[in-house]
């Protein structure tokens, strides 16, 4: 298991709803729809040099999922914006770190799936956490039983909580000696691993999968706008596992992560036979983005 527990985060502070709690005694209610069914939406924020990465495109990303939910009484993006630095603030972080922002739908009146039980507004979290990109290596991947929602059972642009295919996926891996899982759609292709976005290169040319059971990640974007400015050619379709085993190099990318090399999937070695590493190109133009904020 790559990712540890830093003593660091023995004593940090956390926000819920309206205020900052000590570790424990940050709490939600037995009545949150979080705990009832899973019902919240959340994003991963990444803080560098005393700012969170991308933090307008995840916000956007968040309200768009709280939306699609229907959830009511949102906090606007200045109150999450002011609650996040506070917790920044509070606990001292202005570099390596990594934020869990969770917004569920809310307390209940009592235990039930209706939406309309919910009348107390949202529940935000803001657990910020000393944490080094979770990968420090290269991980190796096996492909999951478990397949990847679609739009037509839940769809993968909304940022839910309710991750129980991915942990299955996960456990998956754990059980064959893996990092992670592969997912597959339901056509057989490649959507994502358990955890993050997947990328592969051949031949000079840098492709990853179409997001349509695939969440279309913060990291993937910036990497495929990267791409795009500077010349690298980069193509999104769909990806078979055969095409996977025979890429020059592959890639994972997350804010957990950042930019993960791939050096295995279900056994086979991925083996660069281009001559030249190009995601080491991407990585330096993506650790160059995140130097310059």
């Amino acid at each position: 298991m790559q990712q540890q527990y830093n003593t660091k985060n023995d004593n940090i502070l956390v926000w819920v709803k309206d205020k900052l709690y000590p570790r424990n005694e940050a709490k939600v209610s037995v009545f949150d729809s979080s705990v009832q069914g899973g019902d919240a939406v959340w994003e991963g924020l990444r803080v560098y040099n005393g700012k969170v990465f991308c933090l307008a495109e995840h916000l956007e990303r968040l309200q768009a999922s709280a939306h699609a939910m229907m959830f009511a009484n949102v906090p606007d993006n200045d109150f999450i914006t002011e609650a996040i630095y506070a917790t920044l603030k509070a606990n001292g972080m202005s570099d390596g770190a990594h934020i869990r922002l969770t917004l569920t739908r809310g307390e209940k009146i009592t235990s039930g799936m209706d939406p309309r039980l919910n009348q107390s507004g949202c529940t935000l979290i803001v657990l910020a956490e000393w944490k080094a990109p979770v990968y420090q290596n290269a991980i190796t991947l096996i492909t999951s039983s478990i397949r990847r929602n679609g739009p037509a059972n839940i769809d993968s642009k909304i940022h839910h909580n309710n991750l129980i295919n991915n942990i299955l996926a996960k456990i998956e891996a754990n059980n064959a000696g893996a990092d992670d899982a592969l997912m597959l759609d339901n056509n057989g292709f490649v959507a994502e691993t358990n955890a993050c976005n997947i990328f592969m290169i051949k031949n000079g040319m840098v492709f990853t999968p179409n997001a349509d059971a695939c969440l279309p990640g913060i990291t993937r974007k910036t990497v495929i706008t990267l791409c795009q400015q500077n010349n690298i050619p980069i193509h999104l379709k769909n990806i078979s596992l055969t095409e996977m085993y025979n890429a020059d190099q592959v890639f994972t990318t997350g804010t957990m992560g950042e930019l993960t090399a791939v050096k295995m999937i279900d056994g086979r070695a991925i083996i660069n036979r281009s001559g030249t590493d190009l995601l080491q190109h991407i990585n330096d133009l993506f650790r160059n983005l995140t130097l310059a904020l």
